[in-house]
């Protein structure tokens, strides 16, 4: 069985690919998550510096060639 891994998508990107990371960590639908966001930086204004400090320190996916 693999190990499963926090790493930002190729699939499910619409900037950087975290929320779409999230979402298969988390078994979730990415838009909820991009909504969990938007709100945080809305009501609590941590939103967009969480998603850059996300972007940085999490993995890309590694590309599927077949």
């Amino acid at each position: 069985m693999e190990a499963k891994r926090l790493l930002r998508s190729n699939k499910n990107r619409a900037i950087g690919g975290v929320c779409g990371g999230l979402g298969d960590y988390f078994v979730i639908d990415p838009v909820i998550i991009r909504i969990l966001f938007v709100l945080g930086n809305i009501f609590f204004g941590v939103g967009l510096l969480l998603y850059l400090i996300l972007w940085i320190m999490m993995p890309e996916e590694p590309i599927n060639i077949q």
